[in-house]
């Protein structure tokens, strides 16, 4: 790595939580200046814009939300587990990430109004989440530990809603009673409706 990009990697490490916590409109060049220690020509030697240094910021805080959501999520033991570990690093998970709080909730929210750029951010780190879900639930189907009639994109569109729903509830009373309510909620959702071998069958005593 060149000096060059060990200071563009440092300037955006440091502005993550800025945006993270501030948004886009509420962080000002003094606020980046300030936390990143270099002045407004060191700031924009290695980024063309504002925009372009929140973007980063936003891939950089989600790929941390990412990996730690995934936290042994390979070591569980089936399809359906692996959806519940991944729920419970979503409810449980609170250090390691960058400052702020969940950076989907927080960048779709504020990008909905008008910045395209950080909008389609958001989009893109809402379809690999999507994705990890859907494929897990796919992978489950083929190994007969998930139920055939499972949608499996409308189960990722459920956790994700439902995860997202309560979290946002929870900020705003500062409260996680309503996290740890939905993960129960989803728990057994998971092995009532999507679990094979659990699933009440009409017609059948299996």
């Amino acid at each position: 790595m060149t000096k060059g990009e060990e200071t563009r990697r440092e300037i955006v490490e440091k502005a993550a939580p800025l945006f993270n916590q501030k948004g886009f409109e509420g962080t000002s060049l003094s606020d980046l200046m300030r936390v990143t220690g270099l002045q407004k020509g060191g700031i924009y030697r290695h980024f063309s814009s504002k925009e372009e240094l929140a973007s980063e910021a936003f891939d950089y805080a989600w790929k941390k939300a990412v990996e730690r959501r995934l936290e042994g999520v390979d070591e569980a033991k089936d399809a359906v587990e692996r959806l519940a570990k991944m729920i419970d690093n979503f409810v449980d998970i609170r250090t390691g990430l960058v400052a702020g709080g969940c950076p989907l909730m927080n960048t779709a929210v504020e990008s909905d109004d008008g910045n395209p750029v950080l909008r389609a951010r958001a989009r893109g780190a809402l379809s690999g989440w999507m994705s990890r879900l859907t494929k897990a639930a796919e992978d489950g189907i083929a190994k007969r530990e998930i139920d055939s009639r499972v949608d499996p994109k409308a189960l990722g569109q459920l956790i994700i809603s439902t995860l997202e729903g309560a979290l946002l509830i929870s900020r705003l009373e500062n409260d996680r009673a309503p996290l740890d309510q939905v993960r129960r909620h989803l728990r057994e959702y998971l092995e009532t409706n999507v679990r094979r071998n659990k699933r009440v069958r009409r017609g059948s005593g299996s």
